[in-house]
Formats: structure tokens, sequence, C-alpha cells
């Protein structure tokens, strides 16, 4: 691609639902103009155990099929895998490249400065998607709350968007902890964008004009109320 007229591609900030039949028609509309190449990376899974990370894979590489495009899997397990040139290598050419759920602080600690998060930066400068489910989406940020342990404290994320907080699942959080939300502390409103997406949905677009896509909604938040965006809706919202 040629870099003098380069601009970088979409990026999607998706709730939950990654390489979902439900959610084929985003990720098709991210590749949608672009290379046939589905880089994935399922990096933040890697907490969870082998067998959880192998079927993200089998996932992502069913979704591929479904979209007619080639899966490839950039398999970073550790901060030694993120620094592997040979991996950063698969990530030139991709028409979309996904980081998909698990522990966003393990993402971002793994993959913070290394080769393989500054070939996906470049990639994605140079016209590639983004796009970032759960985990990802967080990782995506400059804040990354502590959700699955929220007496924890909230840690830094990889910082492509550095004004940027994403709380995912939102819908379900009312019913998994229904105090969610007054347990938090939000950071200062000032600094920092704090977005809650629902599942199944995601929030597309960039660097500041975006689309609420899926199912549900797109929510900003601070300590005194919420602003719903439906499906459908378009915002301007600079997040750099």
């Amino acid at each position: 691609m040629n870099e003098t007229n380069a601009a970088p591609g979409p990026l999607a900030l998706v709730g939950s639902g990654e390489y979902l039949p439900s959610m084929a028609a985003i990720e098709g509309g991210l590749l949608e103009g672009r290379p046939a190449r589905y880089v994935q990376l399922a990096t933040a899974a890697v907490p969870d155990g082998p067998e959880v990370v192998a079927r993200w894979h089998e996932l992502g590489r069913a979704q591929a099929q479904r979209l007619g495009v080639e899966a490839v899997v950039v398999p970073v397990t550790s901060r030694a895998d993120a620094q592997d040139p040979a991996l950063a290598a698969l990530v030139e050419g991709a028409g979309l490249i996904y980081l998909s759920g698990g522990d966003p602080h393990y993402l971002a600690d793994t993959l913070r400065d290394s080769l393989v998060w500054r070939a996906i930066e470049a990639a994605w400068r140079e016209g590639s998607a983004l796009a970032g489910c759960s985990a990802g989406a967080m990782a995506l940020g400059a804040w990354v709350p502590s959700i699955r342990h929220p007496q924890h404290a909230a840690t830094a994320g990889l910082g492509l968007l550095g004004r940027l907080g994403v709380i995912p699942h939102f819908d379900a959080f009312g019913r998994w902890v229904p105090d969610f939300l007054t347990r938090m502390v939000l950071p200062d409103e000032d600094v920092l964008t704090v977005l809650g997406v629902d599942e199944e949905t995601a929030l597309v677009g960039g660097p500041t004009a975006w689309r609420v896509e899926g199912r549900s909604s797109v929510w900003r938040l601070n300590t005194a109320h919420r602003e719903q965006w439906p499906t459908g809706t378009t915002v301007e919202l600079a997040l750099t």
C-alpha cells in the first residue's frame, strides 16, 4: 500500500460476539474493499488455557470461511511471542485485524510496545481495519477497568485511542452485577470518554465519525448519567 496516500482504516469496538454468524455482516463490512486476509489474535484468552485459545482460533477460521476470506492466526501467547519478527510479519497485508476476548490486562501487557503491536498499528495506519471485541476493545484504549476483579485497580491499555475507556457486555452487567457502575470509579470524564458497548453491538468508524451497528446500543457514561446511542445512531466523537 502507498504510504503517502494511506489513511487509517476503520475501527470497531465490539461488546461481544466475535466470529459469531450474527456478527458476520459487521466483520464483512470492515473487510469490504480491503485484502481478503483476516488476521486474528486470541492472545487475551491465554490465561483461560490452551483449549480456550484453540476454540477462538476455530471460531475465527469458521467466520473467515463464511466471509470467503483467508484466516491468518497470529499465535501470540507470551511477551516473547509478541517480540517474534516472524509473527509480526503475519500482520502484513491484513484487510482486517481482530483482537478477540479474554483478559484485557494480559492482552495489553503482552502486546504493549512489541513488534507485533507495532505491526498492527502500522497496518491500521496504512488502511487495514482493526477490531477489538470485549477484552480486545478494552485494550485499545488508555484505561482498562478491572471488570473480572473489581477490587483491583484499573491499568493502562495499548493507548491507540488515548481518550477511550470501554466497558463491554454492558447490557449484561445489569444482570450480572446490578451495582457495577456504582462500585466502579470512573475516570475523570474530561480526560477520558467511557463507553459501554452492549453485547453483539459495535461502534464502527473513526477517527471522529462513528456509527452504532448490531443488535443493541452503545452508551456514553459518566458518574452522573448515561447517554444511549441505539443501533443506527451516528455520532461525532474524538477518541485520540
